[in-house]
């Protein structure tokens, strides 16, 4: 073979004379591909009733697609607060609980600080019922304000009386008459001192 041959495409062993018998699959694929290029060239007339008609179906549909999104946002606010105002009504029904035990502690904390009979079985059952209670509502979250030597501050304290004195510093709690509560934050019962200069 000669280097012309080499290069030389090959040709089809097929004469160029000789019909190519077409298959009706052929047929059926050549035909499909006819309707697509036909549809590609497809061009549409649209009056301009049916493009008012368009635009205000889009403008219809931009408004429930907006109505959704607004009310999506509306149920997810409404969840929200009702699960914070589910804890707020748990916590003031705590809150309200506990004030009410508050009298219970102040009359055994004054029992058991009565001094004397400190090997009576009556007095020792009482001290053991007060630590009790105090763990019961240190175990709820309670903390006992007990501010005696401290500054005064009106947002825990409630001052019923006032007193000069030159030992003690500007507006210091010389007196606690009731020991305050808080429940995390929030003051169950204010703490009732007196307070000097």
């Amino acid at each position: 073979m000669s280097k012309k041959d080499k290069n030389a495409p090959l040709e089809d062993s097929a004469p160029q004379d000789t019909p190519v018998e077409v298959t009706e699959e052929y047929r059926q694929e050549a035909g499909e591909a006819a309707c697509q290029a036909d549809a590609a060239q497809e061009t549409y007339t649209v009056t301009r009733e049916q493009m008012e008609k368009l635009n205000a179906l889009a403008g219809q549909l931009e408004g429930a697609n907006d109505k959704y999104l607004r009310l999506a946002a509306e149920y997810d606010n409404y969840r929200k607060r009702t699960a914070k105002e589910k804890e707020t009504i748990y916590q003031d029904a705590k809150m309200d609980t506990i004030a009410k035990f508050l009298e219970v502690y102040d009359n055994l904390e004054r029992a058991v600080s009565q001094a004397g009979d400190e090997e009576n079985a009556h007095k020792k059952g009482m001290v053991m019922i007060f630590h009790q209670l105090e763990g019961v509502l240190e175990k709820m979250g309670v903390t006992i304000i007990d501010p005696a030597g401290e500054t005064f501050d009106p947002a825990r304290h409630n001052a019923v009386m006032h007193i000069d004195s030159d030992q003690l510093g500007e507006s210091e709690i010389s007196q606690v008459f009731q020991k305050g509560f808080l429940l995390g934050d929030k003051v169950i019962r204010f703490a009732t001192v007196q307070v000097a200069n």
